[in-house]
């Protein structure tokens, strides 16, 4: 992209970008690009058409001119990956732009380093990593999806989730040219990709998504060697995430209509050695009639493998974050900035 454009472009924002891109196109190849958006993405954009000052006819070119530099790359790496696409754009527009578009389109595309792995099936994945350092295992991890990242880190030694837990909740910004080395590393038996400059990955947010994800005997063992480990993290966590102790923090109203989509059965095992503050929160907002036939139920089944317990249990963790993400019932979460003043 020509010095000019670059010139013409700044101090436009990108919504006002796609907006005047929106316009440029005209009606018809417009109303097909909004066929492919979100009904969030079409508010913003017209939003932002309505709200589009006046613009002249170079801007509109030095517009559709990034757009099309933007797609020339995504063609690239789509075709051959990010290492294939900047070997061209480096040999058509020179090593500074070429990275630029990369760096811009990986952010809002999300092409993200590691794809690789993120197509590589659980246990290769383990198999590639489970021999690296915590920090390396943690910045990869950081890089996968949840379920998957929890799938892999639930193959990890006990003494070893807790450390990558613990560093991909302090990593922060990462050079991508560390990045980059890792990549060549574990290229060896994959593959590789990209970028250039910094970007955020990891933290606590990651954490409580990533243990969201495990088991609930997986979760249960982080937590606690993370309480030992790092207070203050697990303090933050526990903020953040809602386990199945947090029953005793939801509103009676809330917990009666969690308690409506669980079977009477889950139900029973969960309740089999919880604590008795779990126990009486619960049997407060059931029937007399369902308490006396979990409390008979329980009599007579005898003992119950943990991970059957911890199975239950986490099926109702699962039922209460669904019900949040619904926004049928409220998690109150922190301390003393949740409480009501009377």
């Amino acid at each position: 992209m020509p010095e000019e454009t670059e010139y013409l472009l700044e101090g436009i924002t990108p919504k006002e970008k796609a907006a005047i891109l929106m316009v440029a196109l005209g009606r018809d190849h417009s109303s097909k690009v909004y066929k492919h958006l979100s009904d969030e993405e079409i508010e913003q954009l017209t939003l932002s058409i309505t709200a589009l000052q006046s613009f002249d006819q170079e801007t509109r070119d030095a517009v559709v001119d990034e757009f099309y530099d933007l797609c020339v790359t995504q063609k690239y790496i789509s075709e051959g990956g990010i290492d294939y696409a900047r070997d061209i754009l480096i040999e058509a527009m020179g090593n500074e732009k070429a990275d630029e578009l990369i760096a811009r389109l990986s952010a809002s595309l999300r092409v993200r380093p590691f794809d690789f792995l993120r197509r590589a099936d659980d246990a290769q994945v383990a198999n590639i990593i489970q021999n690296e350092h915590p920090q390396t295992i943690a910045l990869v991890l950081a890089y996968l999806k949840p379920q998957k990242a929890a799938a892999v880190l639930g193959t990890l030694d006990e003494s070893m989730q807790a450390k990558v837990v613990e560093r991909i909740a302090d990593m922060g910004s990462v050079s991508m040219e560390y990045i980059r080395q890792v990549e060549r590393i574990l290229e060896r038996k994959i593959s590789s990709m990209g970028a250039e400059e910094t970007t955020a990955v990891g933290g606590v947010d990651m954490v409580v998504e990533l243990l969201g994800a495990t088991d609930r005997g997986t979760e249960k063992n982080i937590l606690e060697t993370v309480e030992v480990d790092n207070p203050e993290l697990a303090e933050e966590i526990h903020k953040r995430m809602f386990m199945f102790e947090d029953v005793v923090k939801l509103s009676d109203p809330d917990l009666q209509k969690v308690l409506k989509e669980i079977d009477n059965d889950v139900l029973t095992v969960a309740l089999k050695g919880t604590t008795e503050d779990i126990a009486n929160k619960i049997f407060a907002n059931i029937s007399k009639r369902l308490h006396d036939l979990i409390v008979e139920n329980m009599e007579y089944m005898g003992p119950v493998r943990v991970r059957d317990v911890e199975q239950a249990q986490q099926t109702i963790v699962n039922m209460i974050r669904r019900l949040e993400d619904a926004g049928e019932i409220e998690i109150s979460r922190g301390g003393d900035d949740d409480q009501l003043i009377v």
